[in-house]
């Protein structure tokens, strides 16, 4: 994987104190909470409408909040002295003149930015793609838009970076290196919200995550502590004994519908000695943790996660105010 030549700068902390943006009566984000950490990637999840486009572009300065406060290194955006070189954001993939060459598009912000221009080739050398540098935008693919979109992202070196659905047109080559690049921007100390619907690739990414629903927080923290303790799956010739032995050496042991036993440990070496001592084979021995899919779930699925904004007095307001939000 290529690498940026040059180092970002030390991460700053990205936090939002009881921001709220309403349209109408709508409630677009209410009272969110949120705070990102440097040297870390934040996954922000959420259904449709939640409120994540909406809570980006107001940390980023683009929607003025109705109450609170969106801060990034105690400052709010549009008071940054040197902004493009602090935050790199990328929440579209159509910000650009589609009669303009790619390496335009990027001399264009850099010469806005007061960036050097020799950071204009190495930011198409790390997005991978120089070889259409000179093909006009308007003929890129989704991926290569993309990619382009975190070029320009990335153009001002920033110490934070913001995206939203960065995956979108990507081939899983593409998802793998854009997954590897911002593990890597991180491990450098970099500041990485990234806002998608992937919750597969986000599993695979992540350190952290924030999920909302209906513009309030649901919950954030590092991944592992809200998938809980990792538990073993065992399967033997017969479970209801080695399920005996488990619980009389302090392991609690829960008997699946197809006859494996989840055995509340991930320390795979005592199961198996344990099978041993009882004279039982081990068919199937596997650590199992719970996927950032079952957890998202069962957090935007109780009732008071559901979307209070579909049922309203006024409906045609509401569709505005969505539209609007988006």
């Amino acid at each position: 994987m290529t690498t940026p030549a040059s180092r970002p700068a030390q991460g700053q902390i990205v936090q939002t104190v009881a921001l709220t943006k309403r349209f109408g009566s709508f409630a677009a984000v209410d009272g969110l909470d949120l705070t990102v950490a440097p040297g870390r990637i934040t996954g922000f999840l959420g259904p449709n409408g939640a409120g994540k486009t909406t809570t980006l572009r107001m940390i980023l300065g683009l929607v003025a909040p109705t109450s609170g406060s969106a801060t990034i290194g105690g400052r709010r955006y549009a008071d940054l002295p040197h902004p493009a070189q602090t935050v790199g954001a990328a929440l579209e993939a159509t910000n650009f003149h589609p009669g303009r060459s790619g390496r335009d598009h990027l001399r264009v912000l850099a010469a806005a930015s007061q960036v050097p221009t020799s950071r204009v080739d190495e930011m198409l050398d790390l997005v991978g793609i120089p070889a259409a540098a000179r093909k006009r935008a308007g003929q890129y693919s989704m991926g290569m838009r993309q990619r382009l979109g975190l070029a320009a992202a990335l153009l001002g070196n920033p110490s934070v970076l913001i995206l939203d659905e960065p995956s979108n047109g990507l081939d899983p080559e593409g998802i793998r290196w854009l997954r590897e690049l911002l593990r890597y921007l991180a491990s450098q100390g970099m500041t990485i919200l990234v806002s998608s619907h992937l919750l597969a690739e986000v599993d695979q990414m992540v350190d952290d995550v924030a999920i909302i629903a209906n513009g309030r927080l649901v919950t954030s923290g590092p991944i592992d502590t809200l998938r809980g303790v990792r538990s073993s799956r065992v399967r033997t010739s017969d479970p209801t004994r080695l399920a005996e032995t488990l619980r009389a050496n302090g392991i609690t042991v829960e008997p699946g519908d197809d006859g494996t036993l989840t055995a509340q440990t991930d320390d795979l070496v005592r199961v198996g000695d344990l099978a041993l001592a009882a004279g039982l084979p081990i068919h199937e021995l596997s650590v199992h943790r719970a996927a950032l899919e079952d957890l998202y779930f069962s957090l935007t699925s109780t009732p008071e996660s559901a979307d209070r904004n579909r049922v309203t007095a006024n409906p045609k307001e509401a569709r505005r105010a969505r539209t609007r939000a988006r």
